[in-house]
């Protein structure tokens, strides 16, 4: 798929094509990253449910 160069989209395939590139250009084991990936995605889940668990925690306190 591509983009109208410079857009938000084009610069953030980009950026992610870059990513790759580097690992596939330093020959970095598929599994790696497959866990780098993973990894990522998990410490992102995990902080967005800290921020909904500490939003939800000051709408009861807001609530009582």
């Amino acid at each position: 798929m591509d983009y109208k160069p410079y857009s938000i989209e084009w610069h953030r395939k980009r950026y992610l094509k870059e990513a790759l590139d580097k690992y596939l250009d330093d020959y970095v084991n598929v599994e790696i990253i497959r866990k780098d990936i993973y990894d990522i995605l998990d410490s992102r889940s995990k902080h967005a449910y800290e921020e909904y668990t500490r939003i939800n925690d000051l709408k009861d306190k807001i609530i009582e």
